[in-house]
């Protein structure tokens, strides 16, 4: 089972998105299995209304960015961002954690004010 959670920034906020190596090794490993192309496809992470605390994390494959996307690249793996997430989501970090209760992407954004114990929602 994969899960999403979000954890407190732990450092200065980068300008953009970062995303660590294990994560883009999950999302380029699952890109393959989905049949998405590199070259023209990508992750989609975005934020919309809803969850316990305002805001909920979105992340899905995509054929091809959207008009006014945010594109950053990280190797062969494209991350888009919509504009109005991307208030929300700019500094953020996303990364992959395996333990033995859960596995799953982790979003360390440090502009989310207070999360919840789900892991999927915040406020911002």
């Amino acid at each position: 089972m994969t899960t999403i959670t979000a954890e407190p920034a732990r450092s200065v906020p980068a300008k953009g998105i970062q995303i660590t190596e294990k994560a883009i090794g999950k999302i380029r490993s699952a890109m393959a299995k989905e049949g998405v192309s590199p070259e023209q496809g990508g992750l989609r992470v975005g934020v919309q209304g809803g969850g316990c605390s305002g805001l909920s994390y979105n992340i899905r494959f995509d054929s091809q960015p959207r008009e006014r996307d945010r594109i950053f690249q990280f190797g062969n793996v494209r991350v888009f961002v919509d504009p109005k997430s991307f208030i929300y989501l700019h500094g953020m970090t996303l990364d992959y954690n395996e333990t033995l209760m859960q596995q799953g992407f982790v979003f360390v954004n440090p502009n989310a004010q207070k999360s919840c114990g789900c892991g999927t929602s915040f406020s911002g």
